[in-house]
């Protein structure tokens, strides 16, 4: 298959432009309402009559099939340790989001891609800096000696040492909207999670998972709000089939709210049962006890690439948003 990564943006969001721009009116008694199959199938035939024999030469038709795989082979980057594999497919992911959007069928995994991008463009800048050699100086006479100066803070207080890659993040999210969907929901999950005890600043997790679309899913299962997987979702007590109460905002909030605060009372941090979160609990355990340490910094660097991105995210949302840097969360409420 040749890549995805030039094809999309050249080609698919073109051909549906054209088909759009070149479909006949829709009556008024009668709406046009095409299935996900017919623009697809569009879409191929227009490809097939409009695209160039130098653009047919280089590029093809992407299948659904073509997609899923895609979308399969980015989640084990994700789960990779390698922050340059996930780095890599930036470029596919920008350029497969405005297309896949145009597929009714898959608008929910549009807006679990979405904050999967953010991820992989930071990983991006991450792998693209590089140590600065020292400039060579002509040496000059030493000053008078004067008092000592301090260095400048930081704006955030200790969290950037704590969190590697925090920083960065504070500037991504300073530069994003919020959600839309957001000031809708927002009084409805942080109510969830008082409930439960948990600081409501961290219902900003819903956007780092799913940019709060309530019926977001991801390749491997997840879904909803806070993406809870089906088992965990069962072992919460919720149901993940007629209904799946993973896309209620309330009892998802409250389940993601009982996941935050287990981890917390486990691990005594908010970085750290962030990271639970995203990467599990037992794998947490694990890498503190390997390492000898008992912060996220400790264990930072041996956690999968999605969750060295994922918690400095979800602790610069929080920041942002709420105005709340992370060590000034406050511990759950024992109530």
């Amino acid at each position: 298959m040749r890549s995805l990564r030039r094809f999309l943006p050249l080609v698919l969001a073109p051909t549906f432009l054209v088909a759009q721009q070149s479909a006949p009116a829709a009556s008024p008694q009668k709406p046009a309402t095409p299935s996900t199959d017919d623009l697809f199938k569009l879409g191929q035939q227009l490809f097939d009559q409009l695209a160039s024999p130098e653009i047919k030469a280089q590029y093809e038709f992407p299948s659904k099939q073509q997609w899923d795989e895609f979308a399969a082979r980015l989640q084990k980057a994700l789960e990779s340790d390698d922050l340059r594999a996930l780095a890599d497919y930036a470029p596919q992911a920008r350029a497969a989001l405005p297309a896949l959007r145009l597929f009714p069928e898959y608008a929910d995994y549009a807006d679990w891609l979405a904050a999967r991008l953010d991820e992989l463009e930071v990983a991006e800048q991450i792998v693209a800096q590089k140590p600065t050699a020292p400039t060579p100086t002509t040496p000059t006479p030493s000053p008078t000696p004067s008092a000592p100066t301090r260095p400048s803070a930081p704006s955030v207080p200790h969290a950037g040492s704590a969190i590697p890659h925090y920083d960065l993040w504070l500037a991504r999210v300073g530069a994003h909207t919020v959600p839309v969907r957001a000031a809708e929901l927002l009084p409805r999950l942080r109510a969830a999670f008082v409930a439960e005890g948990v600081p409501p600043e961290l219902v900003w997790l819903a956007e780092a998972e799913s940019t709060f679309n309530p019926s977001a899913r991801s390749p491997v299962g997840a879904r909803g709000l806070f993406q809870l997987m089906p088992d965990t979702a069962k072992e919460l007590g919720l149901s993940t089939f007629l209904p799946d109460d993973r896309t209620d905002p309330e009892k998802s909030a409250r389940a993601a709210a009982r996941i935050l605060r287990a981890n917390y009372e486990k691990f005594g941090s908010w970085p750290l049962a962030i990271a639970a979160y995203n990467a599990g609990a037992g794998r947490i355990s694990r890498l503190l006890e390997k390492t000898s340490t008992k912060t996220y910094a400790g264990i930072a660097a041996a956690l999968p690439a999605e969750t060295r991105l994922y918690v400095p995210k979800v602790c610069a949302l929080v920041a942002v948003r709420d105005g709340v840097s992370p060590e000034k969360i406050p511990a759950p409420n024992r109530g």
